[in-house]
Parts: structure tokens; C-alpha cells; sequence
């Protein structure tokens, strides 16, 4: 059995771990943390059946020798000393923050605005797109979770960005429940600003999460094409699920049933990227509260069904995919299990 600790555990993305190392068969909690609420028990907190105590960080520093892996649900900036401290001890870490997920100090610094206080620890980190990264994954001690609206997105345009297909020019439209915000209490995220009310946000070349999907796309890219993305954020008044609609075009001659070929070719075998068929469009009610995604391509103008146009709709949950079920799955990677347990 691996011992897990969660620092951070009160948050969404925290209480949705403890969940799921519940259905592991394989995992069990060692400690939780939280700054805010040490001292009481997580069902204080949350409507859960579980009394595991709530300590500070900074005993759980001292108790490392309690887990195996540490899943770190702590604001940006805040993981980096924490990840420090553990990976000395031996400790499996991954970290939900985007404190890791670039491969440079400077790109860090670019889209987070603040200065990158361990650069030393970056080369180490893996970034843990499942799908994309599984061999760089085995074995791994330091993983990076990716950020939701990136996952969504890279799954569903990675297997046009690895043939070569995918177009200089790709628009995203992409809508998140308000889960997405955590649970911070901003005036946004109230329940009459966002309810019956759909809300667009840091539009244009602005998102900080446009980082990991250059990061991932252009590397995949066999021409070494820096591609142009226009990016638009929306908060949807849900509480999950993130739905991306991503508007491209394929070279000329590639013909539709190609472009399922190709999406079928590289997601084969799998285990939660369901591909639907052509009459279908993906929707949050396909994978809300699993580890899916679910794809669909359908082409834009259907006078033209063979191209070269295509709208490629990827949705995922944002508190599983796009968050705590991927760092799980990530870690059953990591340590050698079957990558799908506590998940299915």
C-alpha cells in the first residue's frame, strides 16, 4: 500500500483526492493539511464520512517518513520550497500547481509574472499529460500536473500537432464550471454574478495556460512550427466540467476519414479517451465526474465534408481529468500499477 499526504486538502481539487485514494485498492491517506482549518477533523470542512485530522505544512514536513507521495494542492509559488523539502527525503511528489509544469525559469517568469525561486528543480519535474508523456512517466519522482483548460485542449489537438496537420492559426473557445476558480471567495464567482450568466475572461494572448499548450503542441509539431493561438476563456455557471471548441484546418488532401484515422491510430488502447463517432459532438455530461476525455471532429462546412475545415470539441471535468484523477493517474504511471485504478 503507498501512503498518501495532500497538502492543501480542504480545496477542490484536494477533498476530490481524498475521494479517489478512497476507491484506490493500492493507496490510503497518511496526512492531510490545511492552513486555515488545522486542528479539526476533514468532515468539519467538507460533508465526507472520514475524521482525518487537519495539521499545518509545516508538520507534515516533519512527518515525511508518514508517506510515500506527496500530491501538492497549494497555490502557485507556494509548492516550490514544499517540493524542495520533500524530494530531500526521498518523497514522490507531484505537484498541482503550475509552479513545474514549463520547462524554463524564463517562461515561468513570463506567464506567472513573479520570479522562479528553484530553476535547479525544473529539468527534474515531468510534465504529466498522460497520454503524451507515459514513457518520460515511469518511474518519474517529480511530475508536474498539467493545468486543466491545457488538458482539454492538448488531447484534443495533439494528434493533428504530431502528423503535422495541425494549422499555423487555431481559434479556442473554451468554458469552465466555477470549480475551475477554487474556492476563493471573489466576487465573480458569487452565486448571483455567475449564475444564468456566462462570463468571458482574459481573451486574447493573455491566459497564462496558453503556455503549456505551445509547450506541448509545438514540440509535437514535426516542422518545428510555432503556431498562433487565440485563446478565449469563458466561466459557464456549473459547478464542472470544461468544454473546448477548437476551430482548425488540415493540409490540403487530407481527407476527413484521415483525420479519424489518425485520431483513432493515436489514442488507440487508451483507457479514458473515448472518441466518438462522427454523429456525435462530445458534451460535459460525457465525462463529468470520471478521468475521460471525449473527443469529437466534425467538419466545419458540410457541403465540405472531406475538409479542409474541422471543429474539434474536447471536454474533460476540470476537478478529475483536469486535475486530481490525471495527478493519480500520473502517479499509477510513475509507480509501475495499472494506470486506471481508482479511477474506473
Amino acid at each position: 500500500m503507498f501512503r498518501a499526504g495532500i497538502a492543501g486538502a480542504t480545496g477542490y481539487t484536494g477533498i476530490e483526492l481524498v475521494q479517489l485514494i478512497h476507491r484506490h485498492p493500492q493507496m490510503t491517506v497518511g496526512w492531510l493539511t490545511s492552513e486555515s482549518n488545522a486542528g479539526q477533523p476533514i468532515s468539519a470542512v467538507h460533508p465526507v464520512p472520514w475524521d482525518y485530522p487537519l495539521i499545518r505544512l509545516a508538520e507534515a514536513l516533519q512527518r515525511t517518513g508518514d508517506v510515500d507521495v506527496v500530491f501538492l494542492c497549494l497555490p502557485h509559488t507556494a509548492s516550490i520550497e514544499p517540493v524542495r523539502a520533500f524530494q530531500a527525503t526521498g518523497v514522490r511528489v507531484v505537484d498541482l500547481s503550475a509552479d513545474f509544469r514549463l520547462q524554463s525559469a524564463a517562461a515561468y517568469e513570463k506567464w506567472y509574472r513573479v520570479q522562479h525561486s528553484a530553476p535547479d528543480l525544473i529539468p527534474q519535474f515531468v510534465y504529466g499529460l498522460c497520454e503524451v508523456n507515459r514513457a518520460q512517466l515511469h518511474g518519474a519522482e517529480l511530475i508536474a500536473n498539467p493545468g486543466c483548460y491545457p488538458t482539454s485542449v492538448n488531447l484534443g489537438l495533439y494528434p493533428l500537432a504530431r502528423a503535422g496537420w495541425l494549422s499555423h492559426k487555431v481559434i479556442i473557445d473554451s468554458k469552465s464550471g466555477v470549480s475551475g476558480a477554487g474556492r476563493q471567495a471573489k466576487l465573480l464567482y458569487h452565486f448571483v454574478e455567475a449564475n444564468e450568466n456566462l462570463t468571458p475572461y482574459n481573451i486574447g494572448y493573455r491566459h497564462r495556460h496558453i503556455s503549456e499548450v505551445e509547450q506541448v503542441l509545438d514540440t509535437a509539431d514535426p516542422r518545428g512550427e510555432a503556431h498562433r493561438y487565440y485563446f478565449t476563456p469563458h466561466l459557464l455557471p456549473v459547478n464542472r466540467g470544461i468544454l473546448s471548441t477548437m476551430y482548425v484546418s488540415v493540409p490540403e488532401g487530407v481527407s476527413a476519414d484521415d483525420v479519424r484515422k489518425l485520431y483513432a491510430e493515436t489514442y488507440a488502447g487508451e483507457p479514458f479517451i473515448h472518441l466518438l463517432p462522427p454523429d456525435q459532438i462530445a458534451t460535459l455530461r460525457h465525462v463529468t465526474y470520471t478521468n475521460r476525455c471525449a473527443i469529437s471532429i466534425t467538419p466545419a462546412n458540410p457541403e465540405e465534408p472531406d475538409g479542409p475545415d474541422y471543429i474539434v470539441v474536447a471536454t474533460i471535468d476540470n476537478l478529475i481529468k483536469g486535475a486530481s484523477g490525471q495527478a493519480i493517474q500520473a502517479f499509477n504511471i510513475a509507480a509501475g500499477l495499472d494506470e486506471t485504478l481508482g479511477l474506473i
